[in-house]
């Protein structure tokens, strides 16, 4: 079981229609599983994701 530590939350928005209606829309983010050096599964957004493996690159 994947662990949520993201502490990023989606966008919400205005979806218009022609007539200019205003509903809310919800942006979610793209989270994947992702398993960390020492074993342990966690669940973070593909930027994150990103970030971890450049910084480890540059280590």
């Amino acid at each position: 079981m994947a662990v949520n530590i993201s502490t990023r939350k989606g966008n919400v928005k205005n979806k218009r229609s022609h007539a200019l209606n205003a509903t809310k829309k919800r942006q979610n983010l793209n989270t994947q599983v992702y398993r960390l050096e020492d074993g342990t599964k966690v669940r973070l957004s593909t930027k994150e994701i990103r970030t971890l493996k450049k910084n480890e690159q540059a280590v």
